[in-house]
């Protein structure tokens, strides 16, 4: 896969601005909700339920179909995952934008919180989608804390994913934990912390209505940062003793040698929240893993100011996981 080169400008070289700016560009008609999606539910079990936001045509059965699943506090209506779905859909693929449990206005479908080891979630929406809806060309793509669902979930198939899967794309992916957790805490990075946890500590607010019994929400007081959070709500809620036995059991950096479909990790040396020390690791000397890794992006951004003919805007990394599954599909 030839790869457009990626040129951030002067003022994009600072990952901050190339960050916040990329998730307030403007996106047009690409980045509203697309009037073809349908909603669809995927039942996981008897009181969990996940909400989707789909376009899937049984003429294009064999076409690439693109299970998205979006980032920390995010949704399908996220304007990236908006924007790479609508790009999805002009060049004739199926595409699932999945919402992980209570993200997207669904607190209500399950009693649990989500969290980033949830790649079972993803492999029984994928499971449905093979045998009710008969998808053969499933790539997953995932953003950030999705992006470590994903890949996740590719490691723990190893060779099981091929006959699931046609390939993973990844985005920014936090795939070791506890150290984009460690990064968060630092200096201007507390800006993101704390917009993160404006959303987490307001979904313990409305579970706590919703299950009366089951959250505290005299505990938020207890809570400054993400790892406290995670404390004493998500390690709990989902099994683990603590925020550090979550993120030992949760990344995927640890199984990332036993992905055995091709997969694109698409990953900024500059990214502030996923330190690029990360992917030196020995778990990526997988002849299936290839590593893109721009010396400017962000986190998430990857604004492009020289996009040439090949591609169709200034979102690079939507660009580059469109043409990574059409070439994947022909394979």
């Amino acid at each position: 896969m030839e790869c457009e080169p990626l040129n951030p400008g002067l003022f994009f070289k600072n990952p901050h601005l190339m960050t916040i700016a990329a998730a307030l560009w403007p996106r047009g008609r690409s980045g509203q909700p697309n009037s073809r999606f349908r909603q669809r539910y995927f039942q996981l079990a008897p009181d969990v339920q996940l909400l989707a936001e789909c376009h899937i045509e049984s003429k294009h059965a064999d076409h690439p179909t693109l299970v998205i699943v979006h980032g920390l506090e995010g949704s399908s209506r996220s304007p990236d995952i908006l924007n790479l779905s609508t790009k999805a859909i002009a060049a004739e693929m199926n595409v699932v934008c999945l919402n992980l449990r209570n993200c997207g206005d669904t607190l209500h479908l399950c009693p649990n919180l989500y969290n980033g080891g949830m790649s079972e979630d993803v492999l029984k929406v994928l499971e449905e989608l093979r045998t009710v809806d008969k998808l053969t060309n499933i790539f997953l793509v995932g953003y950030s804390l999705g992006g470590n669902i994903v890949l996740k979930l590719g490691g723990e198939l190893s060779s099981r994913a091929v006959h699931l899967m046609r390939g993973i794309c990844a985005i920014s992916p936090a795939v070791d934990l506890d150290a984009c957790v460690t990064a968060i805490e630092q200096g201007l990075n507390r800006f993101y912390e704390q917009r993160f946890l404006i959303g987490l500590k307001d979904k313990i607010r409305q579970k706590a209505r919703l299950f009366p019994g089951k959250y505290s929400i005299e505990k938020l007081n207890l809570v400054r940062k993400i790892r406290d959070f995670d404390d004493t709500f998500t390690a709990p809620d989902g099994g683990y003793s603590s925020a550090a036995d979550y993120y030992a059991k949760c990344s995927s950096l640890h199984v990332l040698d036993k992905i055995a479909v091709p997969t694109l990790i698409i990953t900024a040396k500059d990214d502030p929240l996923v330190p690029f020390n990360i992917f030196s690791s020995e778990k990526l000397n997988n002849p299936n893993i290839r590593l893109l890794a721009p010396e400017h992006g962000g986190h998430g951004g990857f604004l492009n100011c020289s996009p040439t003919s090949r591609d169709s805007d200034i979102f690079w990394a939507e660009n580059r996981v469109i043409q990574f599954c059409d070439a994947g599909s022909r394979d």
